[in-house]
């Protein structure tokens, strides 16, 4: 998913700096809004997993705390391994989507003048 919203907002940076008066945004615009949609239902399925792993992680610990169990501070240790990814993921599509926002308002500007 990475490497796809990264060659997305290369290829959207690439339309829009080359100031083509002659590109079809409406077109532009109706293709990008799709992909938005896309990225947005992602990022959405990222954060509940992320808030999950967030809150099996708190509650793990917190039972590491009452019962002092090697067990559970393994699990607590094993969460907290998967949410630094699950957090860094969840960033990279929360400010790509936020930057296809920016691009989508650049490409109604250019539509409108």
């Amino acid at each position: 998913m990475k490497e796809r919203i990264v060659n997305y907002l290369n290829y959207i940076d690439d339309l829009l700096n080359k100031n083509d008066i002659n590109a079809d945004y409406d077109k532009i615009i109706k293709e990008h809004l799709i992909q938005i949609g896309f990225f947005m239902h992602e990022r959405l399925i990222h954060l509940i997993v992320t808030v999950i792993f967030a809150v099996c992680t708190l509650i793990s610990a917190f039972a590491f705390l009452y019962f002092n169990t090697i067990g559970l501070l393994l699990l607590t240790l094993l969460l907290l391994v998967l949410l630094v990814p699950y957090i860094a993921h969840y960033y990279r599509l929360e400010n790509g989507v936020q930057k296809m926002y920016r691009q989508y308002d650049e490409m109604l500007k250019r539509l409108n003048e």
